[in-house]
């Protein structure tokens, strides 16, 4: 965990968030800035930087993440009708959190680019 990651401080519970589901490894919540009807922030409850940063050191992860987010797909209704899944590395991708994230966005036809 790191001591300044608003999602570590999310994870711990020090800050709050509403759930939509969790695993032993991830744990996902709603957006607060919601930019689809569905918009799901999925994390790793380990502090991991981007996904630039995960290497051998956390095997499974990815693994882990998608199989929540095809869980919160299922829970919001949005599996069978197709979601988006979002991850940004970087400033230039505008990552405004320094914590692995992936957003799951659905609910609405998805227009590319994003919109």
């Amino acid at each position: 965990m790191s001591n300044d990651c608003i999602f570590c401080k999310i994870v711990q519970g020090v800050i709050p968030s509403t759930p939509v589901a969790q695993s032993d490894t991830a744990y996902a919540f709603y957006d607060l800035a919601p930019q689809a009807p569905v918009h799901v922030l999925i994390i790793p409850k380990a502090h991991i930087a981007s996904a630039d940063h995960v290497g051998p050191e956390h095997p499974g992860i990815m693994n882990d993440l998608v199989a929540l987010a095809q869980e919160v797909a299922d829970r919001e209704g949005v599996r069978e009708s197709g979601y988006r899944l979002v991850m940004n590395v970087g400033a230039d991708a505008q990552m405004t959190v320094e914590h692995l994230h992936m957003h799951l966005m659905g609910g609405r036809l998805m227009h590319w680019p994003a919109g």
